[in-house]
């Protein structure tokens, strides 16, 4: 029998009308929270205004976007991260919707930490019952990605129309969603028709002749029909407009339909053939090669290639060869002689190719400095003879009228199908053995091997691991010490790059070695290596210790920012650091590199300073003499490999012994590297050899094992 409900226990029950309130409470709590969460989580910029215009709120991805601190993007603060050129647009654009209280859409490029990038603001306002505007909120939407893709369609466009006007070709193109028709100026020459005449089908329908014009009727209904064939081609006669002359007009036209089918554009090129039939083989000959060297070009080239891939009746054994070459040195040659020397290089590489690969091969240029042939041959071995004789041919100098031009490629070989199965795979292939050939045998042919691959993968993943030691900070300095071989006493260090591994711990430059060739990896960790350098030196002053010079290597990658100069010297101005405790080590590639000239006037400008300039790993390179004589060197280190069979191999001490004899008669110091035997620091002592380092006098420390060091130099001083 179910009990009576009791007073007591009403009063302890919510009512119906608590329950609801406090159902609403927690929907509403539920909304707030999933609004913020997804505030939170979205990909674009939230932010709001006051009625007045102010900015309110920015939500906290404007700082990851652009790097810029919420509080400076408030009120008008985030004028400052738009481009000059957008300012006044987009105040415009902002006072009318304020004006108007209507909604507000512009399109504006704001400054980020990668370069100004494009965002889409769109914002409405909020407003009372009576219409009153109360604020105003809005987001902002990168758009960088469609912005350029939008640029490259239209200068793809711009391309085509002038090639077609070049070709003497008309152009009549229909845009079905806005119902806009374009005639260009030589479609209008070509009818007759004054540049006002409206670009109406039917006023091109009255100038063809009777017979002809029941064929462009049915093409014109075709469209709003949606005929399904893209493509369409008929002739018809008109009499022109402006002199009533008879004319054989041959279109050809193509339908470009959206992803569900409808016809968004229809485009038809136009010809006059009463005189001549080229014009359609000129204009598709300018969109399939290159106008400088009349190699056909990338596009023409992968259809070839997926052609050549897709043929059946190959003989029994043959093989299809793809290459790729890669011109040498093409952009010191544009830098120091001039585009029109870069052109000629380029059509010389171009007619050398045709001529020594043989009218069966299909020659392209892809793009730059980057060529790309494609040929059958018996066996593998015949195939890559007769790369290596074209690449030889090309090596012979290109003569100009004022000077005479190096000419040579380095080029990469796939095989199909052994390498790729597919075009695509087979350019993969054949491109990782050229970026092989590039990193080791310039000048030569690499053919792939698959290991090629893991080299690839390893690099990615060192890349992978050198941005996330720069952007955890990860990177500390060791310190080896270098040492007067006169009395054994400490002369100063080199920092070495060390980085630290969660769990392996302290890790070498060699796990991330790629990164120094990658001018993004390489100025982060250089810029880390060089702040906690000059932070430890600035420490050990204030500890009282010795000054000491410390050595810090420079990548060939980090010579490639204009800034290199004011980096370093400013952060020695930061720490109040002399620039005589700085020595950059360099090794020749700098000077080998883009840009040699410009590499040249920063060493001088360090070595002005006062910044001691060493030339590192001497003589492993064939232009060392030349830079000791062209460049500010005041250090020579002898490279370790020479030291190592110092005592054995009567090459190497004649090698380390001619280094001394050239430094000291040039009063230059020098270091000799990698000393692990008593023998061989005497060997070079007796032989004029100033410093030395090593691991008999000791291995590379953390700065705390390198400040006891230096207390002991100085209390060796003192006594």
């Amino acid at each position: 029998m179910r009990r009576p409900t009791s007073k007591l226990d009403l009063a302890s029950r919510p009512s119906k009308a608590s329950r609801s309130l406090l159902e609403a409470f927690a929907a509403a709590q539920r909304e707030a929270d999933h609004y913020r969460t997804s505030v939170e989580m979205a990909r674009h910029i939230s932010w709001s205004a006051d009625a007045s215009g102010a900015i309110r709120t920015v939500s906290a991805r404007w700082t990851d976007v652009t790097g810029i601190d919420l509080a400076e993007a408030l009120d008008s603060g985030w004028l400052h991260a738009l481009h000059p050129d957008d300012v006044e647009p987009t105040l415009h654009a902002w006072r009318l919707a304020l004006e108007t209280s209507s909604p507000v859409d512009v399109d504006y490029r704001l400054r980020t930490p990668g370069g100004h990038r494009w965002f889409r603001s769109c914002a409405s306002p909020r407003v009372d019952r009576s219409g009153a505007v109360l604020g105003w909120f809005g987001t902002l939407e990168d758009i960088d990605d469609r912005k350029r893709a939008e640029a490259a369609l239209q200068a793809s466009e711009e391309r085509f129309r002038l090639a077609a006007e070049a070709a003497g070709v008309g152009i009549w193109d229909y845009d079905v969603l806005l119902g806009k028709r374009l005639w260009s100026d030589v479609f209008r020459a070509m009818l007759g028709l004054a540049p006002e005449v409206p670009a109406e089908p039917a006023t091109a329908l009255a100038l063809v002749v009777p017979e002809d014009r029941s064929i462009l009727q049915q093409l014109v209904d075709s469209i709003s029909h949606g005929d399904a064939h893209p493509r369409f081609e008929l002739t018809v006669r008109i009499h022109r407009a402006d002199d009533g002359a008879l004319r054989w007009m041959q279109t050809s036209g193509w339908r470009v339909k959206s992803a569900n089918g409808r016809i968004e554009r229809v485009l038809v090129t136009v010809r006059d053939v009463t005189e001549q039939l080229t014009a359609e083989q000129r204009v598709r000959w300018a969109a399939e090669h290159d106008p400088l060297t009349g190699l056909v070009n990338r596009a023409a080239f992968n259809s070839l290639l997926d052609g050549a891939i897709a043929r059946a009746d190959r003989p029994a054994g043959a093989v299809l060869t793809l290459a790729l070459f890669d011109v040498d040195h093409l952009k010191e040659t544009n830098d120091t002689v001039g585009h029109d020397a870069g052109d000629l290089l380029l059509r010389t590489v171009a007619e050398r190719l045709v001529a020594a690969l043989g009218g069966d091969a299909v020659i392209a240029r892809l793009g730059g400095d980057e060529f790309a042939a494609i040929f059958e041959a018996a066996s593998q071995e015949p195939a890559m003879e007769r790369l290596r004789a074209a690449l030889r041919a090309l090596r012979a100098p290109v003569a100009t009228d004022s000077v005479t031009l190096a000419c040579q490629a380095t080029a990469g070989l796939a095989f199909y199908p052994q390498d790729g199965r597919g075009a695509r795979d087979l350019l993969k292939t054949a491109d990782l053995a050229l970026y092989s050939g590039k990193a080791s045998a310039r000048g030569e042919l690499s053919r792939f091997r698959p290991e090629m691959r893991a080299s690839m993968q390893r690099r990615t993943s060192m890349l992978s691991v050198a941005r996330m030691v720069a952007r955890d900070d990860r990177v500390i300095p060791f310190y080896q010490p270098k040492v007067r071989l006169s009395d054994g006493t400490l002369s100063g260090f080199e920092a070495l790059l060390r980085w630290r591994h969660d769990t392996l711990g302290i890790q070498g430059p060699d796990t991330i070695a790629a990164a120094f060739d990658d001018l993004t990896a390489a100025i982060s960790l250089g810029e880390q290596m060089l702040e906690r350098v000059c932070a430890d030196l600035a420490r050990w002053r204030d500890m009282g210790l010795p000054p000491t010079r410390v050595a810090l290597n420079l990548s060939p990658a980090e010579f490639r920012r204009d800034d290199l100069y004011d980096r370093i010297m400013g952060q020695l101005g930061r720490y109040e650091l002399p620039a005589e405790l700085l020595e950059l080590e360099v090794t020749e590639t700098v000077f080998l590199g883009r840009g040699a000239d410009s590499v040249g006037d920063t060493l001088a400008a360090f070595h002005d300073a006062g910044v001691t300039v060493a030339l590192d790993d001497f003589g492993t390179g064939y232009a060392s003499l030349k830079h000791l004589r062209e460049f500010p060197v005041d250090v020579i280190k002898i490279d370790r490999s020479f030291v190592a069979d110092l005592l054995t191999n009567p090459g190497d001490a004649a090698i380390v012994n001619a280094v001394l004899g050239l430094a000291n008669q040039l009063g230059i110091a020098v270091v000799a590297e990698g000393v692990e035997k008593p023998e061989q620091a005497t060997y070079l002592l007796a032989q004029n050899c100033g410093h030395a380092q090593g691991y008999l006098f000791g291995r590379p420390t953390p700065a705390g094992a390198a400040e006891t060091l230096l207390a002991a130099a100085s209390e060796h001083g003192r006594t």
